[in-house]
């Protein structure tokens, strides 16, 4: 029996999630290694008096744990047909992946403020982003929106796929469980300012290639949409770097270059004004139009990112 390529596994994934998206109601790894991290944070904190280091237990004993569990099922599944075991590891990239929730995500935020009914568009950003909700208007609920899109598609498309095509579906889970560690304890709050340290610099590692290897992509696409690719790639090099995150600044940078918006600015987390600089300040202000842009951007990102990796797993035999 033949077995599939690597190419063929990470193109059946990314064709699933397209065609499927996050069926509502359906079992998700992603939410029980959020289950796991709720369930065994108290039990992790009292391990030492030394929340740094118990923290950084608690995130490696975690990202190993999945990596190994994702291993040893796909082990299992081939013991049993390698066929089983293509699907398995099929449907676990696809469940690393999240461009087409992302991009009904962000639409439905927009549909909402097009009815002007901006109570529920900030109810359905609230849904995807950290930051308070309750002060923003159309521009600043906008705003959020393209940033998170912009974002996101390192985290729930581009580094998944890197991981995937190096490591397989375990690497690609393991990075899932790094990303949700920091989406739910790698906050500077005083809950989580040293208990979540070490979950954030591991998720700034694992995002440092993906997000720097966004921009040429994002770049790519820009110029592919509306010829806006030296923009994008420019704004990128020159402005990826003035953010509070390493990593995220970066696509951020270029979609602001590729809509020729601002982005960035003070925003509110758990009831602290947070100064943050601008991206893309010689632009102009963010429209509700710029949302569906962003979706598109992102979209298209997705699949010419898809492309060259399957070019690259040929190219190297694999």
């Amino acid at each position: 029996m033949n077995y599939f390529s690597p190419s063929e596994i990470l193109f059946a994934a990314f064709i699933l999630d397209f065609i499927a998206g996050d069926p509502v109601g359906l079992p998700h790894p992603v939410r029980w290694m959020g289950n796991a991290i709720a369930m065994l944070e108290p039990l992790f904190r009292k391990i030492s008096t030394d929340l740094v280091k118990a923290g950084a237990f608690f995130s490696i004993t975690l990202i190993l744990s999945v990596w190994l569990l994702s291993f040893l099922l796909l082990k299992a599944a081939l013991s049993i047909s390698p066929f089983f075991c293509i699907i398995l590891e099929v449907l676990m990239i696809y469940y690393s992946l999240s461009a087409v929730s992302l991009e009904k995500a962000a639409m439905d935020v927009y549909d909402s403020i097009n009815k002007n009914e901006l109570g529920r568009a900030r109810k359905k950003l609230s849904f995807i982003v950290g930051r308070e909700v309750e002060r923003l208007e159309k521009g600043g609920i906008s705003r959020a929106v393209v940033e998170t899109v912009a974002e996101n598609l390192v985290d729930g498309v581009i580094a998944p796929l890197f991981y995937a095509a190096i490591g397989g579906a375990p690497l690609a889970m393991a990075y899932k469980m790094v990303n949700t560690l920091d989406s739910m304890v790698g906050y500077k709050n005083e809950k989580y300012e040293t208990f979540g340290k070490v979950s954030a610099r591991i998720d700034d590692v694992f995002n440092y290639i993906p997000a720097r290897i966004s921009v040429p992509v994002i770049s790519l696409a820009a110029q592919m949409l509306c010829g806006k690719g030296f923009c994008s790639f420019k704004t990128s090099v020159q402005e990826g770097r003035s953010h509070a995150s390493p990593n995220a600044g970066y696509p951020e940078a270029a979609f602001a270059g590729t809509l020729r918006v601002t982005l960035g600015g003070p925003n509110y987390y758990h009831g602290h004004l947070v100064s943050k600089p601008y991206i893309g300040k010689k632009f102009g202000k963010i429209k509700i139009r710029h949302i569906k842009q962003a979706c598109d951007l992102m979209l298209l990102s997705s699949f010419l990112w898809l492309g060259i990796l399957c070019i690259v797993l040929k190219i190297a035999g694999l």
